[in-house]
């Protein structure tokens, strides 16, 4: 990375103090940029005092309160809640680890400027005020339908987000956003009229969007006594999409979207509550080749998805929602005893399927304790998740199915089915243990179901590869 590193203190005091550097060339720092303050040993965050960034005539540009810095808020994508409120997300706005604390400012800065930095006595206990300069680009960049992002500052941005922003509102044309190598920490939303937006990583190992989001954090716990008002966009279930949308680490509400060749990881630790890694809400949203790692309800999709040559890791729910998905050539990984999948299809639409999946766990997951899928039968009463040519290992119990209430006559129009079901080395299990209202596939039923335009409802995700 090249860091633009200027101090205004004394070289000799330089040297034993902290360094702010942001990631650009000589032309300047991107608007987005996130300010890293390096120490010369491990600092913590106090409670006392603010980081300012100001303007060159000494206008304030931003201000960073310690005190709130864990539970900053911010509008992140122009969120805006169906009632027409705009949403902020609770996030860090200062995050330390080790010697490094990192700053993310509340806005995007302006292009074309100088700005100095400020730290203020009682940011970092033990250090006193400091102050720096950096300045950003000059101009915004020349081709709008082909972004670049780079953590290290040679692309049009640094951070997903800052791309994303810079898709104009009601945009109509084909966008590709190209996100280079790094680790991206931040939370990422897309709104609903942002369509037509690719999102392509430098592939699932090297280019990384992480962020401890949750419903602690930003859905329905944490908003339990406030906010009422600031409710989902295009909510499906009136009575339970309150404030669960906001929770993600990566989240769309805009149609015709794909996402490629990252990781999307909601670094949320096992038994943090609810935390979504990827949420997608509206029709022909395209994962390929992504690695969406969380524990709890990993990935949710709600209208028409369809996923492929992916990896998707949790334990409790990690594949989940009111959509109808298409999910192919995957690998499904428990990471703990738990349920795959939760259909909540209504009698309008498919629900989850299946197809050529490899069901996976991490070590220490016991035999026979994950169930492919289960489903409040007395409220959705229409679920459905359908498996075909699935390979698993022996971490799927012999039942298979899971329902509430556990009583198949309340089950009659729920579709928990089946096909020619192998362990990993593709030799035959043993289904006659499943639960009595599953049922498996015929071979013409089985075809069927594994034609991705069938279950879309006509729309066919692969037709632009030719």
């Amino acid at each position: 990375m090249t860091a633009l590193l200027l101090g205004t203190a004394p070289a000799a005091t330089a040297q034993a103090g902290p360094r702010l550097s942001v990631p650009g060339q000589a032309g300047g720092t991107c608007v987005d940029t996130p300010l890293k303050i390096t120490f010369p040993e491990p600092v913590s965050l106090g409670s006392t005092g603010a980081i300012e960034i100001r303007r060159a005539d000494g206008t304030l540009a931003d201000r960073i309160e310690a005190a709130e810095a864990r539970t900053d808020r911010k509008n992140i994508g122009s969120a805006v809640s169906d009632t027409g409120l705009p949403h902020e997300f609770s996030y860090e706005s200062i995050m330390v680890d080790g010697d490094t604390a990192t700053v993310h400012p509340h806005r995007r800065l302006d292009y074309g400027q100088k700005y100095s930095v400020t730290v203020e006595p009682g940011v970092f206990p033990g250090w006193d005020a400091a102050s720096w300069q950096f300045t950003t680009r000059k101009q915004p960049p020349r081709d709008p339908r082909r972004l670049t992002v780079s953590a290290s500052g040679t692309g049009d941005f640094c951070t997903v987000q800052g791309a994303i922003d810079a898709v104009p509102i009601g945009n109509r044309r084909p966008v590709t956003i190209d996100v280079k190598s790094g680790v991206y920490t931040e939370i990422v939303y897309v709104r609903e009229d942002r369509p037509h937006l690719t999102i392509k990583g430098a592939g699932a190992g090297r280019t990384v969007i992480r962020y401890p989001n949750n419903d602690l954090r930003n859905g329905d716990k944490a908003l339990a006594n406030g906010g009422p008002a600031d409710v989902c966009p295009r909510r499906v279930l009136e009575t339970s999409d309150l404030h669960n949308c906001w929770r993600q680490t990566f989240g769309v509400d805009a149609s015709d979207f794909r996402l490629s060749d990252l990781t999307v990881h909601n670094t949320t630790p096992d038994g943090g509550s609810q935390a979504e890694a990827f949420r997608g809400n509206n029709d022909r949203i395209t994962l390929e080749r992504v690695n969406l790692v969380s524990f709890q309800d990993t990935l949710r999709l709600q209208g028409k998805g369809f996923i492929t040559d992916s990896r998707i890791s949790g334990d409790t729910d990690f594949v989940w929602g009111t959509g109808t998905v298409f999910v192919q050539d995957s690998v499904l990984e428990s990471t703990d005893s738990g349920y795959i999948s939760q259909s909540r299809s209504d009698a309008t639409r498919p629900g989850y399927v299946f197809v050529r999946t490899r069901l996976t766990r991490a070590a220490g997951v016991p035999d026979a304790s994950v169930v492919l899928g289960r489903s409040a039968v007395w409220r959705f009463t229409h679920s459905q998740a359908v498996f075909i040519d699935t390979r698993m290992d022996a971490h799927i119990a012999p039942v298979g199915w899971q329902i509430d209430p556990n009583d198949c006559a309340q089950a009659q129009s729920a579709s928990m089915w089946e096909y020619r079901s192998t362990d990993l080395d593709g030799r035959p299990i043993d289904t006659s243990q499943r639960l009595a209202c599953s049922r498996q596939l015929t071979a013409d039923e089985a075809a069927q179901w594994s034609d991705p335009s069938f279950v879309l409802g006509g729309w066919d995700p692969e037709a632009r590869h030719g």
